[in-house]
């Protein structure tokens, strides 16, 4: 990810920080590196974990980084729909919305 993709906050801490920003980016291709599963596979996991834990910007960039790697909608939606039975309907209601604002927009 591009640091001109990321919200306004999270510029001006780069732009403060950029040594914390470059590990941060290290640590980020080493987890990628360590397994087997690919790009688009990694970011549909990402967007089930930003569901869970409540995280609206990084769901919204994790769908559409995974549409980047190939991802259907249809795929994105059923991350979202999968969530439902571990972190209960509202968080699922809420990134359900958050990622069709994303790759739905209006």
């Amino acid at each position: 990810m591009h640091t001109k993709d990321l919200p306004k906050t999270f510029k001006n801490i780069v732009k403060k920080y950029p040594q914390v920003w470059e590990a941060h980016q290290q640590l980020t291709k080493a987890c990628a590196k360590a397994g087997p599963l690919d790009q688009k596979t990694r970011h549909l996991i990402k967007i089930g974990i930003c569901v869970g834990a409540g995280l609206e910007t990084a769901t919204k960039r994790h769908a559409l980084m995974a549409k980047e790697n190939g991802a259907i909608n249809e795929e994105i939606f059923h991350v979202v729909l999968l969530a439902m039975t571990t972190c209960g309907h509202p968080k699922a209601a809420a990134g359900y919305k958050w990622v069709q604002s994303a790759i739905e927009p209006e």
